[in-house]
């Protein structure tokens, strides 16, 4: 049958099933084709950009010349379907299936621990899996490598590690690990529980049941493919698709034929340029002519010379390539090579190098790129070809430039790029720096290299080229030529630091600002390369006995680690907990690391989120449109345009709500006036997601702006503009305090915002049934009873007719408390207008921009000490950024204030706080509520006392601590006996008194790196401080089989709140857990449900369900007393036999906890959780870059229920807050505009961001009689102790300034970016840099705390 429009059929494997696709569509991603068309949705979708590794396959083809077949991986978000002619994918759901057979990768991620919400479990199997296939047994490097460019916001990475590391041929790791007695336990006092240490397990999984990996049993590839590859096809393909013409040529005649004909269109292979800015820019271009088939652009060539790699190579190819040719070479012929290998380590993802080309990559000439400055500075000359012959020209600094005469003619291709060898006494040097060491975009790079006079320091040959610090990358020509015939010294390096900051001048105003920051960056990489030299040339002079009258500048001993890179090294740890008691019965799953319900599921893509729910009959898609006004009045809405495409169906404004639009000052959809960029005015609704995106764009909105636009806290203090009372506690006589201290310091703390980065967006399936308007709900949100009455008011219709479902949700961190209600409100109201289902998802940017996350914090502090560090008086005055509605900000205020004291007993003190209206989106709940930013400024506040008083900041926490039972600042009584316990416990743990010296002595040797250590205490109060929103029910049904149904309140964020429910139902009714099943959370079975937040959703809905068994039991139990032999199935049936309800309602009427506010006084918390943490980090004063040594943690789980999850819980949120303190960093533009809206410019901790070594021990024989079983919620309460490694980083800081002279700076900013930690290490070179008056441009952001 001929394909229609002359296209050809696109023929492709997935899973080894042929796919023939008669009308491919070039825009059509394989993830979209993936879900919607093939309905494998063990795929995920979470940024679209290639940016988090959700959607990782695994693409196989074969070489036609070698006949070999490679594996790659890939993001499926960015691979066009038109690029995989001939290629066969595997998805999840071909590596392994709960239903026929787990794959041992599948099946260890799971077992280790290694999946909590799950959502990105899928791309972690995929990546491990392509590497088991090209690598059996993969070195721990590799593992690493693999894994660089996958996300995940729940684990916190170490358990994904450790489930692949299982894999790994040689492990660093200790081989007695499981046995007990690692070493790393070696040579420390056990002062865990005295003589009990037999009940200490540091075994979260066994190893020996895991199958082993077979590579025989892996999918062939397909045999049809192997003779396609063997015969390639020749002729030209076409596909056409609705805008775009996808053009693949079998040969390079036709090619060259194609470029005459088509000079405009791009030549796309990997896409990770083009479909990023498709995406975000709406980029697109009529024709694209792909290359994939044409092997000459593939080729590889060595000569004397140097090396030849086509233009078709991917960089992962070049990657091999580069490291084979250098492991060949003498030394100093590799260097180039060797300077590119380092950047293509960290080069974005594996991912991502695998699909991206040589030439993609320098033709794009992003002023980013990490590889054009070295290639500019290595002499690299690009061969081109066209139909008119084949030409050179050379890749400099006027071809990076794009001009005319340096650039490819239009109907030329680039075939291949020549890398000269280096030679004897020429040095190339690389250097990048960027947020995070993996993954992450450069602030700025560099590329250099010196050629200097044989036997002699004189320069010959200069040549330095940057990225970061321009429209494109940037040569310093002018400044290299002025050095020529200097000597390699002191005073060479005083003139080219001059020149260059002459030559490579930044505007302040520069796009992506940090200008100063940038500026520094381009004269210390060039001091590290004058350093490298120097260090080369001592080698040399040493080889060579180089004649006397050569004297190189001595460095000294301390300068030497300033060229030395972090190196990236792979976690180890030892994680402990107390075992179950030897009477434990085998089948009480209760304190035993139970494996995640759903982790199997997780890990062969079986798990449905709402997203994965098929596509229901007749059902449309909606797209919401925002504003781009930070504060104006709305004139006029015109939808004309947008209702006449095609497949638009509607468009949905506050005059299509039946009921209330939200309320008076936060409404859906927006009436009149927008108060912020991001704000919902109305909703497209369409056949499909493209149509309706398209029809956003077509929507013409006219605006005029109102005054004030308040977008700082600053602005808003100035304007009073506040969204709230001040919330106000008081204890002592502050004034008198004040009067009678030794000293007093002063100080502000300015802490960052964080954005919940769940890896599932917000998104919402609305079914609406035919009669007595029922509606359904599959919702992703930690409410679902909110989204329930948001709902019905919003509709107007009685709450019974509403239900809301939830499965699963991935990841929600307080982000999917409040908001889903508006999202569910909004596509219900366009679900009732047209009567058809509506399925609304959100892109990662819209989700950034529009969700709002935690307020960020604006603290100043007033401290009166003695002088032997004992705090008399505290005063600190908080004001937050609320955005521009209240939602959460009034309970945040109160949370932070009521816990500022933290773990500290000060007589005197006065906390006040107040939320901020601002015109940014409202910020909302976060995990940790207010805690983590607040408690920055207790304790930043004993780091200064500290200072003051010339003491170590551990000695003024010990000395300041609560020691016995007492009140708290809110008159509520609690016994410090296990906080110090865990205080002392960690010091011991990490040996932190030896380290301290081992620091001490660290930083005296060396000048440029210096390392810090910081410990702190933490004492954080876990749920809501209403007896109320304490309150769980359950409902249980048991089934005349004997199986069990478990219904609760409580919604699986991956915390595995289900697991643990079945741990309670398995130990009350006695029953293995295998007979015990939780489906999923509705509204219909257990109503009125108060939100899974606040650390407590397992221990109120444990409460609920231990007391539905307890009824059901003692309803059995004359039935057990009569037959007390009998099996359960036995009593079971007898129980139906003489009708004996087999169903219950379990309900907890909560812990009581309130406030008074007006006295300042109440027991607001029913328990806390404490803790301590010690980090070790090591930074780079002249990039400000840091590696995190170590961490140890303590934490008091009591009787943990499940020690694996909890473990799980307390890493994954220290690393969450690890990432607030260091790399999570938000940016908004002077008009209100958030430019990091996703994981391109937001860096969320990766797998190389974790600690070396890695701790996390539970505080064993700790008891509370309040709690199910004598557990403890720990949610959130690690995130607190990520400051640690702030607190560390301010240490190595506070070194790096005594010694160079720099006064104290009260003034503390989180996060600690390498920006922040560069300048506060002032030296010479941050001496040198220009600065800009701030009143002489506009900044391209401003900071908002």
């Amino acid at each position: 049958m001929p394909c229609p429009s002359g296209s050809n059929e696109l023929v492709f494997f997935v899973n080894g099933r042929k796919v023939i696709e008669r009308n491919a569509d070039p825009e059509v991603t394989l993830l979209t084709f993936l879900r919607k068309n093939l309905g494998l949705t063990g795929t995920k979708y979470a940024c679209g950009r290639g940016g988090c590794g959700a959607c990782t396959v695994m693409v196989s083809q074969c070489d036609p010349v070698s006949k070999k077949i490679s594996h790659f991986s890939i993001t499926a978000c960015l691979v066009p379907i038109c690029s995989l002619y001939g290629a066969a994918v595997t998805t999840v759901e071909g590596v392994g299936s709960i239903k026929t057979k787990l794959h041992p990768v599948q099946e260890r991620i799971a077992k280790s621990h290694g999946t909590q919400c799950g959502f990105c479990t899928p791309g972690m199997v995929m990546s491990m899996y392509t590497l088991l296939r090209n690598h059996p047994q993969p070195s721990e490097e590799q593992l690493m490598e693999a894994l660089g460019g996958n996300l995940c916001r729940c684990t916190g990475y170490r358990p994904i590690l450790e489930s692949g590391r299982t894999f790994c041929v040689e492990s660093n790791g200790c081989q007695q690990k499981g046995t007990g007695n690692c070493c790393l336990d070696q040579g420390e006092k056990d002062s865990f529980s005295h003589d009990r240490n037999s009940d200490i397990s540091t075994e979260l999984f066994t190893k020996d049941e895991f199958q082993p990996l077979d590579p025989t049993q892996e999918l062939i590839f397909p045999p049809e493919l192997l003779r396609m590859a063997e015969n390639p096809e020749k002729r030209t393909l076409n596909f056409h698709g609705e805008r775009v013409t996808w053009i693949s040529p079998g040969t390079l005649k036709d090619l060259l034929e194609l470029k005459v004909k088509h000079p405009e269109a791009p030549l796309i292979l990997g896409n990770t340029s083009l479909g990023p800015a498709m995406k975000s820019q709406g980029h697109w271009h009529p024709i694209l002519l792909s290359p994939a088939r044409i092997s000459e652009l593939n080729t590889v060539s060595k000569t004397s010379e140097g090396l030849t790699i086509g233009a078709g190579c991917s960089l992962a190819q070049v990657k091999d390539i580069l490291a084979e040719r250098v492991s060949e070479l003498p030394e100093e012929k590799g260097q180039t090579y060797r300077a590119l290998l380092k950047h293509l380590k960290s080069l974005a993802g594996q991912q991502i190098r695998n699909m991206a080309s040589l030439g993609g990559h320098i033709i794009s000439r992003h002023f980013y790129s990490d590889l054009n400055p070295i290639l500019a500075v290595g002499n690299a000359t690009l061969n081109l070809i066209s139909e008119a012959g084949t030409r050179q020209i050379p890749l400099n600094e006027h071809f990076l430039a794009g001009s005319a005469s340096a650039d490819l003619k239009p109907e030329e291709i680039l075939e291949s790029v020549h890398i000269p060898h280096s030679q004897k006494w020429e040095f190339v040097s690389a250097f990048r720096q960027a947020q995070c060491r993996q993954n992450a975009l450069a602030d700025v790079n560099a590329g250099m290299r010196v050629l200097l006079k044989e036997g002699t320091d004189v320069i010959e040959d200069l040549s330095i080229a940057y990225g970061g610090v321009g429209a494109t990358t940037v040569s310093a020509h002018k400044s290299c030529q002025q050095l020529l015939g200097r000597r390699w010294n002191e005073l060479m390096l005083d003139e080219a630091c001059r020149l260059l900051l002459d030559e490579v001048s930044l505007p302040g105003s520069a796009p992506g600002g940090s200008v100063e920051f940038k500026r520094t960056l381009v004269i210390s990489f060039f001091f590290k390369f004058y350093l490298e030299v120097l260090q080369e040339l001592k080698k040399l002079a040493k080889l060579f006995s180089a004649p006397d009258c050569l004297h190189y500048p001595e460095i000294s001993d301390q300068f030497l680690s300033a060229v030395e890179d972090f190196p990236v090294t792979v976690p180890q740890g030892v994680q402990r907990y107390q075992s179950v008691d030897s009477h434990q019965p085998f089948q009480d799953p209760v304190g035993r690391p139970i494996m995640h319900v759903s982790g199997l599921k997780h890990a062969t893509g079986e798990a449905i989120f709402c997203d994965d729910i098929p596509r229901v009959d007749n059902e449309l898609y909606m797209v919401l449109v925002t504003s781009t006004r930070a504060h104006a009045k709305i004139i006029s809405i015109d939808l004309s345009e947008a209702l006449e495409l095609p497949g638009v169906v509607d468009v949905i404004t506050a005059k299509d709500i039946p009921g209330t639009n939200g309320a008076k000052d936060d409404k859906l959809l927006a009436v009149d006036e927008v108060l912020c960029v991001g704000q919902i005015i109305c909703a497209v609704v369409a056949e499909t997601n493209v149509q309706a995106k398209r029809a956003t764009e077509k929507i013409k909105i006219t605006y005029k702006d109102l005054e004030p636009v308040i977008l700082t806290i600053e602005e808003a203090i100035k304007h009073n503009s506040f969204l709230c009372p001040e919330k106000k506690l008081e204890q002592g006589n502050i004034e008198e305090a004040f009067e009678k201290v030794d000293q007093i310091v002063e100080g502000e703390v300015h802490a960052g915002g964080q954005e919940h980065f769940y890896m599932e967006t917000q998104r919402v399936l609305i079914i609406p049934k035919t009669e007595d308007k029922e509606l359904d709900i599959y919702v992703s949100t930690q409410d679902p009873a909110h989204v329930q009455k948001t709902v019905s008011s919003t509709l107007n219709i009685p709450i019974n007719r509403i239900t809301c479902h939830v499965k699963r949700v991935g990841g929600g961190f307080g982000g999917k408390v409040g908001r889903p209600a508006v999202f569910g409100a909004i596509a219900a109201v366009g679900a009732i207008k047209t009567g058809h289902p509506i399925r609304l998802v959100l892109d990662r940017e819209d989700d950034m921009l529009i969700t709002g996350g935690r307020h960020p914090l604006f603290g100043k502090y007033k401290v009166g000490f003695m002088n032997n560090g004992r705090i008399k008086a505290l005063d600190i005055e908080c004001f937050i950024n609320g955005g521009c509605t209240l939602d959460d900000s009034e309970q945040v205020i109160e949370f932070l204030i009521l816990k500022l004291e933290n773990a500290y007993k000060i007589r005197n003190l006065r906390f006040r706080g107040r939320a901020c209206m601002t015109n940014l989106p409202s910020n909302t709940a976060f995990r940790g509520f207010g805690f983590p930013q607040g408690t920055l400024v207790t304790e930043s506040c004993i780091t200064a006392v500290a200072a003051k008083c010339g003491l170590l900041p551990e000695k003024i926490r010990e000395k300041n601590m609560y020691k016995t039972v007492d009140k708290t600042i809110y008159k509520q009584a609690f016994n410090p006996e296990t906080l110090i316990r865990c205080w002392n416990e960690c010091l011991d743990r990490s040996s932190f008194h030896s380290r301290r010296m081992q620091v001490e002595e660290f930083n005296k040797k060396n000048y440029w790196k210096k390392k810090g250590i910081a410990i702190i205490p933490m004492k954080f109060s876990v749920g809501f401080a209403a007896t109320s929103y304490h309150q769980a029910a359950a409902l249980i049904h048991i089934y005349t089989d004997g199986s069990v149904l478990v219904t609760h309140g409580g919604n699986e964020l991956g915390q595995g709140i289900h697991t643990k429910m079945l741990q309670v139902a398995s130990r009350e009714l006695k029953i293995p857990m295998s007979y015990v099943h939780i489906c999923e959370t509705s509204t219909a079975t257990v109503p009125n449900t108060i939100a899974t937040a606040a650390s407590i959703g397992s221990d109120v809905n444990g409460r609920a369900v231990q007391n539905a068994c307890q009824i059901l039991l003692k309803r059995l139990e004359p039935i057990i007393k009569k037959n007390p032999d009998g099996t359960w199935e036995d009593w079971i049936e007898a129980a139906f036999e003489q009708r004996i309800s087999l169903s219950a309602t379990g309900y907890f009427r909560g812990y009581k906890a309130f406030m008074d506010w007006e006295k300042g006084e109440g027991d607001p918390f029913p328990y806390y959780v404490y803790g301590a943490a010690c980090s070790e980090v090591e930074i780079d004063c002249l990039t400000g870059a840091h590696k995190k040594i170590r961490t140890d943690i303590v934490m008091d789980a009591c009787r943990s229920l499940n020690p694996a999850i909890d473990i799980g819980q307390i890493e994954g949120s220290f690393i969450q807050g690890m990432g607030l303190y260091t790399t999570e960093e938000l940016k908004y533009s002077p008009e209100g505009v958030l430019y990091s809206r996703g994981p391109d410019e937001y860096k969320t901790p990766t797998i190389t961001d974790v600690p070396e070594e890695f701790n996390v021990s539970l505080l064993p024989s700790s008891q509370t009689p309040l709690t199910i079983y004598s557990s403890k919620g720990l949610g959130e309460s690690g995130m607190f102790l990520g400051s640690s490694v702030f607190f560390a980083i301010a240490d190595a800081v506070a070194t790096a300034r005594r010694e160079r002279d720099i006064a104290e700076d009260f003034t503390v900013k989180s996060p600690a970016t390498p920006e922040r930690v560069r300048m506060a290490c002032a030296d010479r070179f941050t001496e040198m840099i220009p600065r800009d008056d701030p009143k002489t441009f506009k900044p391209w952001s401003i900071p908002i705390a």
